[in-house]
């Protein structure tokens, strides 16, 4: 195992699975953001034809897995695994939307970092030998976030320049020992960074720290710079968490240039939909890999990719309780080349 290792923290895979397959599915706000032509499917009804909306987040995640698994002409016997997650108490979105299809699961919590953690945990378990064909993917929805973590809809309540909108959307990654790609060749497992913030309403400030951290070792631990990548990506930063990750490589001396980008800056049009900071959730960066960046790499736009997406470690019991906001960030690289 030990010469699969790149430095402290980054594993360089040894025979890097590909992505066989992808699908995304969002709400109506996310349909009608930029990257609306990338989903595909959206829905009018957030309740996706369900009685409640954490039901409507558990037909996602069928919805999304059903769909990747068609588009490669699969079966849910051809899985070996499925990992997932979702921002709901015990996960129960994803356990309640994957029940009936018969395989193998592990349920994951990495808040909105989860689709950086099931796609890196899938990938290890194929190059490991362990499976031959792995689904990652994840879910979230504004309305069961908002009444879990905040408050709920009906209520009302203001929400400050620094809040960011919970997407409703969900995405699925199927990763196989072999195929065209692109394919997953690196992986930097992230840290818990806590750097003391404690508003819930300021997530791109608490994660932000935690994104500086893991691409910071990635880059240390592979010997490359910013300019190796076509597009750094993170998860859903927003448009604070986003200048404070490159203020830090700034002091750093490092530029990120122009093809530093965040999935919470991409998903809608902050002009024109009223979004505040941006983009959250684990759909956000779930449904951005799996429609706009997998599309765009496939079409030749982008041949090497960071994919960093990010999460806040709360609970509302934790922020009841006046406890600060932990983050992490688990950093992928996806290529065109194996």
């Amino acid at each position: 195992m030990n010469d699969k290792r790149v430095g402290q923290r980054t594993i360089a895979l040894a025979h890097p699975p590909s992505v066989i397959s992808c699908s995304n599915i969002g709400g109506k706000f996310e349909g009608q953001g930029p990257l609306g032509t990338y989903f595909d499917e959206t829905s009018q009804d957030s309740f996706f034809g369900e009685k409640t909306w954490e039901k409507a987040e558990s037909a996602m995640q069928k919805k999304v897995l059903q769909r990747a698994l068609d588009q490669a002409k699969l079966k849910p016997k051809d899985l070996d695994y499925i990992f997932a997650g979702d921002l709901l108490n015990q996960c129960i979105g994803s356990s309640f939307g994957l029940r009936d299809f018969g395989v193998p699961f592990y349920g994951l919590y990495g808040a909105c970092s989860t689709m950086g953690e099931s796609l890196s945990l899938a990938a290890l378990m194929i190059d490991g030998g362990f499976a031959n064909k792995c689904a990652a993917m994840t879910s979230s929805h504004f309305c069961t976030a908002e009444r879990q973590y905040r408050m709920p809809v009906p209520y009302g309540s203001q929400r400050p320049p620094t809040a960011q909108w919970t997407a409703t959307a969900a995405g699925c990654t199927i990763l196989a020992a072999d195929g065209p790609g692109p394919y997953v060749t690196h992986i930097t497992c992230g840290k818990i960074v806590d750097k003391g913030i404690t508003d819930a309403n300021n997530m791109g400030a608490a994660m932000a720290p935690a994104a500086y951290d893991s691409l910071a070792a990635f880059f240390r631990d592979t010997g490359t710079k910013p300019q190796d990548y076509d597009l750094i990506v993170t998860g859903d930063l927003g448009e604070l968490g986003h200048a404070i990750v490159r203020d830090f490589f700034a002091r750093d001396g490092i530029d990120l240039g122009g093809h530093f980008q965040d999935c919470g800056l991409l998903l809608y049009d902050r002009k024109r939909q009223d979004m505040h900071a941006g983009a959250s959730g684990c759909g956000c960066s779930a449904s951005v890999l799996n429609g706009y960046l997998l599309t765009e790499m496939r079409r030749g736009r982008w041949d090497r990719i960071l994919f960093a997406p990010t999460g806040a470690l709360l609970s509302p019991t934790s922020s009841f309780q006046g406890e600060s906001v932990p983050g992490i960030c688990h950093v992928v690289c996806l290529s065109n080349k194996r």
